[in-house]
């Protein structure tokens, strides 16, 4: 196997090892995709100031997100799906993550449950809620992710309406995957995705499967899903839930100054500054230009952090020059799991933090917590 020496390595890796249908749901974005490649593109065109002959010998990457003091500032983000790009992913990726020194975030449409994972890792982990029409479910949610002493509650708020993601629609995305011929020919190229599938009985929603009555098999499952995103989901849903929930609230998909200026004025802990990767508006602007308009609005009234389209730790230095005080990475880590299960999710870690730290040093910076904006050329 040739040396992995960067994100895309794992991108391409992940390409040939996972069924098309799983590979094409991480790697696309709605409609045109043009948010989504602005995410990538708006970064790349921040340009580093290199700088020379100054002692950069001792250099510190490490920055608190929610209290914490981290190797870096990242968190892994929540991902549906995760357990169909490696067996047990979200399992396996909470166990890469802890190990690393940084927060996981598992999401409501995982495949392993809150308790699946609770079970099988010795660290807490955040867990991610999105707001649905069976409020009695969502109080459930809420407690069972007390239950297994989730240390966060990550509210992401931009899913009322689901982004039409072509490629999923034209894929059939289910899980399991239906027994199509299409979708059976083209697992058989993928035997190591195969084999560990099978060994593991994880292959549903099994935050849902199981705790909403009438859900017994996937078409089930497909209806009550359908129905339950909410469109009319409102800040005072925001603030019923910050009383149920007593730790750490963050709320994500924050891409306006002025719903950014409402979460700050109800306390919640941290903001997320996302376009849910440009899976969800497309033809809105990329994450990284709006963040430093958000910091400038209510930077000292909560953590601000960025996601969507972080791919590298250049990226994560951009991130923290421009403002935000932590980053969610998805896509980087999802590419890591796909290509080589927990040692890939480690893999990419590690790739993002090497690249970081060389370039703070490049840049003639020692302590990334005290970066700013002078990094960049204007």
């Amino acid at each position: 196997m040739k040396a992995i020496t960067c994100i895309e390595d794992l991108r391409i890796m992940h390409k040939r090892r996972v069924p098309r249908m799983f590979y094409d749901y991480v790697d696309s974005g709605s409609w045109t995709e043009s948010t989504y490649q602005a995410n990538e593109n708006d970064l790349q065109n921040l340009t580093f100031r290199q700088r020379v002959a100054i002692d950069v010998s001792m250099r510190n990457t490490a920055m608190p997100m929610l209290g914490q003091m981290l190797p870096m500032p990242v968190a892994l983000a929540p991902t549906g799906l995760t357990g169909m790009q490696y067996a047990d992913g979200e399992i396996l990726a909470a166990r890469a993550a802890a190990d690393f020194g940084v927060p996981f975030t598992l999401s409501t449409m995982s495949i392993c449950s809150i308790e699946d994972v609770a079970e099988n890792t010795d660290k807490p982990f955040w867990f991610q809620l999105y707001v649905m029409r069976d409020r009695d479910f969502i109080r459930r949610l809420i407690e069972r992710a007390k239950a297994a002493n989730c240390s966060a509650l990550m509210l992401t708020l931009d899913l009322q309406l689901m982004g039409q993601r072509h490629k999923d629609i034209k894929n059939g995305l289910s899980a399991p995957p239906k027994m199509t011929i299409g979708n059976i020919l083209n697992m058989m190229t993928k035997p190591h995705w195969c084999m560990n599938m099978l060994g593991t009985k994880r292959r549903q929603f099994r935050n849902i499967v199981g705790h909403v009555k009438g859900i017994e098999d996937m078409a089930s499952l497909a209806e009550w899903t359908a129905g339950q995103f909410d469109t009319s989901l409102n800040w005072e849903d925001v603030k019923d839930i910050r009383k149920q929930w007593d730790g750490p609230l963050i709320l994500k998909g924050i891409l306006d100054v002025e719903d950014a200026k409402i979460a700050a004025n109800l306390g919640v802990d941290a903001i997320v500054v996302s376009n849910h990767g440009g899976r969800q508006l497309d033809g809105t602007c990329s994450a990284i230009r709006m963040l430093p308009h958000i910091v400038d609005a209510i930077g000292k009234q909560t953590e601000v952090w960025m996601d969507s389209g972080i791919r590298s730790g250049q990226d994560v230095l951009r991130a923290i020059a421009y403002g935000a005080q932590g980053t969610l990475i998805g896509r980087a880590f999802l590419y890591g799991l796909g290509a080589l299960g927990q040692r890939g999710v480690t893999h990419a870690l590690e790739i993002i933090h090497k690249e970081l730290d060389a370039t703070l040093g490049l840049c003639g910076q020692t302590n990334l917590a005290d970066v700013d904006q002078s990094i960049l050329l204007r």
